[in-house]
């Protein structure tokens, strides 16, 4: 990959090579180009270059009123939708000094963590595919279609679920939901031992990932990179346990934040599935709370025309893939003057340009694919 002249006397000379990983075609779901320098098979430098499907969020967010721009906020991540929705809502309640419903409280909790499995098992099924291993995609496939019929008949949505609402939800759970969505949880647990055998237990795989890609904290932190990545690199770090949310602070007990040392790929891949299988005994914590909760409201009546105060406020939120924040300016009226979001994936792959010099090409794809990221929520 480097060209090689003679020079004075016969020396070999070598001259890096620019390399460009993508863009690939502009009609895929999201595109992120990787300019490398590389020296022979080891890059030297590296730098994501983003912006190829800028949505705009944040400006548009501008020309619509609070109840309009959950629409939009749910879809810069479409792996993480309900998250979206929720982070901008909380912001907005934060600003009104509004307290929603217990009932709307813990159902929050549940669909968060139902979306956290949902989008973990795109990754767990999607990574080793990148490495040459087909079959987990199908039985990711498989557990997601079970959960995404679950999500459907709550929201009548697949992907974007719109079912959150400043004061609440959109409407309550229909009759029998939750013993379906216990029944669906518990179907699911039952089979996740698939990536724990035929992916982890698979030495090509643990070949392809161990010791590649080793993130340290320092960098980790010099990048701002959260969630899973970051918590596989020794930061201990989980929104929901350390400035909890929602019903969060009351699943202690449950809750519980996978870290690993080792900082490499692999250890990525580990804390992805371990953080699924505690999604899933946090939904069933939930499930378990709403069966005790009286009938009650599940959201706030607002106003025909809702304005929130003059002023500021920051909420922010574990998303799946790390830590979303959402930053709202009011001058009163019944738009947003400014909503800043601080996306995870964003953060995230910038920390590429500290990680892949030094590394080789051959584990270019595979230091890539573990970063876990959606591009709709890098150029958002």
């Amino acid at each position: 990959m480097t060209e090689t002249t003679v020079g004075i006397g016969g020396a070999a000379e070598s001259t890096d090579m620019v390399l460009n990983i993508g863009p690939q075609h502009p009609s895929t779901h999201g595109v992120l180009r990787l300019r490398l320098v590389v020296d022979g098979e080891r890059i030297s430098s590296a730098e994501p270059v983003v912006g190829y499907m800028h949505r705009g969020a944040e400006k548009l967010f501008e020309a619509r009123d609070y109840r309009q721009i959950i629409v939009l906020a749910n879809r810069h991540d479409w792996l993480s939708a309900f998250s979206n929705e929720l982070g901008v809502v909380l912001a907005v309640e934060r600003m009104l000094g509004m307290e929603v419903p217990e009932r709307a409280v813990w159902t929050r909790t549940l669909l968060a963590e139902l979306n956290r499995v949902l989008n973990h098992l795109m990754f767990l099924g999607s990574y080793p595919l990148e490495l040459g291993g087909i079959t987990p995609m199908f039985y990711a496939f498989r557990e997601r279609e079970d959960l995404q019929h679950v999500m459907e008949e709550l929201s009548g949505g697949r992907m974007h679920y719109m079912f959150n609402r400043v004061g609440g939800l959109k409407e309550d759970l229909p009759a029998g939901w939750t013993q379906r969505a216990r029944s669906t949880v518990a179907a699911l647990r039952s089979r996740m031992d698939v990536f724990d055998d035929l992916v982890l237990g698979n030495e090509i795989f643990r070949a392809r990932t161990e010791h590649v890609g080793v993130l340290s904290p320092e960098t980790v932190h010099a990048y701002g990179v959260s969630g899973p990545i970051a918590r596989a690199s020794g930061v201990d770090f989980d929104l929901r346990r350390d400035e909890p949310y929602l019903a969060y602070g009351e699943l202690a007990d449950t809750l519980k934040v996978h870290t690993r040392q080792a900082g490499d790929c692999c250890a990525r891949f580990e804390v992805l599935l371990a953080q699924t299988h505690n999604a899933l005994d946090l939904a069933d914590a939930c499930l378990d709370r709403l069966a005790e909760l009286p009938p009650g409201p599940i959201n706030q009546r607002l106003p025909k025309v809702l304005k929130a105060p003059e002023g500021e406020t920051y909420a922010w939120t574990e998303n799946p893939l790390g830590l979303n924040g959402y930053y709202l300016v009011s001058k009163g009226e019944k738009t947003p003057y400014r909503l800043k979001l601080r996306s995870a994936s964003y953060n995230n792959i910038q920390a590429l340009t500290g990680l892949l010099p030094g590394t080789l090409v051959a584990d270019m794809v595979a230091i890539l694919g573990s970063f876990f990221f959606v591009v709709g929520d890098i150029d958002k």
